[in-house]
């Protein structure tokens, strides 16, 4: 077969299959497996040239709706009558499930059952040590810094904060993602900050920054340094690439409880 993906979190899901080697094209922004970068660049998620896209005669093209925006890529894949398949993930379950979906679509369903086990029983075990935290602390997200946008109740880092033993700062918040303000995130006061702003290498991010916003040298994060600067790509993108996140970030908030057990 030959498959394109137009979306990182696709990408990172295809490999998760074992078929990296099947992709002929990937959009500019997919970085993980390494080997994808060397692939055809179909341009940005959301400008995706669909002229190349064609021009490569895919059996099958995965987009996604994960991404706000893509939904202009899949009516001109309607329109041109290019095979795809849709996913649009915001969960752990949802992964799980579309492990499933790419494996049948590409012929290995056993193997991608089996995968998808083995993505299950990684979650149980955090989900297993994350319960035994009396105290959970609370985690700021931070997905940009103006205007601020970070992770809402309907979204997978609420689910990964409660799996390594902690809560997100917004889970009151019934949405995705939550566009709110310095304010807001000051009066909630969080134990800990951790910034993953999207398309943003991790050495780009000066936490420095944070003690020039009104009232936040106040904050009790900001003043015991409990700061964590995260790399996006295992924070942001609904993918397998979440279970390395959850587990750096358990053994960061609990070292003596997850160092061993995962």
């Amino acid at each position: 077969m030959r498959i394109i993906s137009i979306c990182p979190s696709n990408t990172e899901l295809i490999d998760y299959l074992g078929l990296t080697s099947l992709l002929v094209g990937v959009d500019d922004y997919s970085d993980y497996p390494e080997e994808v970068k060397s692939l055809p660049q179909l341009g940005p998620d959301l400008s995706i040239d669909m002229d190349k896209v064609e021009s490569l005669q895919p059996d099958l093209v995965f987009a996604s709706l994960s991404v706000p925006g893509m939904e202009k890529n899949i009516e001109e894949l309607k329109k041109r009558n290019i095979p795809h398949i849709t996913l649009n993930p915001q969960s752990f379950s949802d992964i799980a499930d579309d492990l499933l979906t790419v494996g049948k679509a590409c012929g290995i369903e056993e193997h991608a059952m089996k995968r998808q086990r083995e993505f299950q029983q990684s979650l149980n075990r955090l989900k297993t040590i994350g319960s035994t935290v009396h105290h959970p602390p609370s985690l700021y997200w931070e997905w940009w810094p103006k205007p601020v946008f970070t992770p809402g109740k309907i979204n997978w880092l609420t689910e990964l904060s409660e799996m390594v033993g902690a809560r997100n700062l917004f889970h009151d918040v019934e949405l995705s993602s939550v566009q709110t303000d310095w304010d807001d995130v000051l009066q909630r006061d969080p134990d800990f900050i951790c910034l993953a702003w999207v398309g943003v290498q991790k050495k780009r991010v000066n936490p420095d920054i944070l003690k020039k916003r009104p009232g936040w040298d106040h904050m009790r994060a900001v003043q015991e340094e409990r700061i964590f600067i995260l790399e996006e790509a295992l924070y942001c993108r609904p993918s397998p690439l979440l279970l390395k996140g959850a587990v750096k970030l358990a053994r960061l908030l609990h070292p003596d409880l997850y160092e061993k057990s995962v």
